[in-house]
């Protein structure tokens, strides 16, 4: 499909979108002549001259196996191995500049329940030319960006410096990634309100609530620290003087408010964590008076059963001393025998709750 401009040449070329889940390999490219071409395939075998011969290009690679892949994707195009090798997952380094090349890692956050996955997006850049590489079950992270390419693509104007074209073009891949990682939070949110809920219910066992707090916990650090890796490749870019990055302030200046972007989402993160911690000294609170609680009653049981032993303790003992043959109590003697036995058990009860009660042991209320 060709759309014809005012000069008479092809203003846009695209290839028909793919249904369903997008193809691996997608393209959006301007022209010298000003003509741009949007399309996507399953090989990059035709986007390669294409994008050599461009003068701001776009190319998006999904791929089920990230390690595997990412260097053969980024061979095809041309980048070295020193490069895409310095930034493999298992390194810490997240930004390289080789001059004439260079790429960056950035986290694809991913949050399933309480699990968070920080998974690899790799930005490889040459002088009019950006290739992103993503592992497949990341959620169709440039599915909106595709779609709309030929659309911001043409708003790159042409008669700009190549840097500031590359800087525009990044910029944009920077952001809609971090839109992304930021609408996780609120799933982080929702998963933290939820857990609030749980804390202020009394029935809910303890054991429940454990490993639930330590999902909780862990998912947001993980989500701070994807969040701080972000924030260090934005200082990189902004501070870094890389050749292929634009001098310009207003563009720089975009880069900052990016970064501003970043370090808020890190508050409301923090914030968040700070509001879960003081859910855990409430519910540590709860518990301790609880505990407090159940620990007067069994005090209080312990009192009345103390009083009611020493009852039954003074007319047992009576009654064994009067029962010895030493007495021969008799028949007749039935009548003062238990009227000494009910007395001892009134007395004796009596002294000893005055006793207990005296001494600060019971309890003046249990809740």
């Amino acid at each position: 499909m060709a759309d014809v401009g005012s000069n008479g040449k092809p203003d846009t070329v695209s290839v028909a979108p793919s249904e369903g889940y997008p193809k691996q390999w997608f393209c959006v490219s301007v022209a010298t002549d000003g003509s741009i071409f949007k399309g996507d395939s399953e090989s990059p075998h035709q986007f390669a001259n294409m994008v050599n011969s461009s003068v701001i290009a776009w190319v998006d690679y999904w791929t089920d196996n990230f390690d595997r892949d990412a260097a053969v994707a980024a061979s095809k195009f041309g980048f070295t191995d020193a490069l895409v090798s310095s930034l493999a997952v298992e390194s810490r380094t997240t930004y390289q500049d080789f001059d004439t090349e260079m790429g960056m890692r950035l986290p694809s956050v991913q949050v399933r329940g309480f699990q968070v996955e920080p998974y690899p997006l790799l930005i490889l850049m040459r002088r009019t030319f950006i290739l992103t590489v993503h592992p497949l079950n990341v959620d169709r992270r440039f599915h909106r960006m595709r779609r709309y390419a030929d659309t911001f693509i043409r708003k790159i104007r042409q008669d700009l410096a190549p840097e500031d074209r590359l800087t525009l073009l990044l910029l944009r891949i920077i952001d809609e990634t971090n839109e992304r990682n930021f609408e996780h939070l609120r799933q982080v949110e929702v998963l933290g309100e939820a857990l609030n809920k749980d804390m202020t219910d009394p029935n809910i066992p303890r054991q429940e609530l454990g490993p639930k707090i330590y999902a909780m916990k862990h998912a947001l650090i993980t989500y701070l620290d994807a969040l701080w890796e972000t924030n260090d490749v934005l200082h990189a870019l902004r501070y870094g003087d890389a050749e292929l990055i634009t001098d310009e302030p207003k563009l720089l200046y975009r880069l900052t408010l990016l970064a501003e972007d970043v370090n808020r989402q890190i508050g409301l993160a923090e914030h968040l964590s700070e509001v879960l911690a003081s859910g855990l000294e409430v519910l540590q609170s709860i518990y301790n008076n609880q505990l407090q609680i159940m620990n007067n009653r069994m005090a209080l049981i312990m009192t009345y059963l103390t009083v009611l032993g020493t009852a039954v303790l003074v007319p047992n003992t009576l009654a064994t001393i009067m029962g010895s043959s030493a007495f021969n109590l008799q028949s007749n003697d039935i009548g003062w025998y238990v009227s000494m036995l009910v007395g001892s058990t009134i007395l004796s009860t009596a002294i000893a709750y005055w006793w207990v009660k005296r001494s600060g042991r019971l309890p003046a209320k249990v809740d």
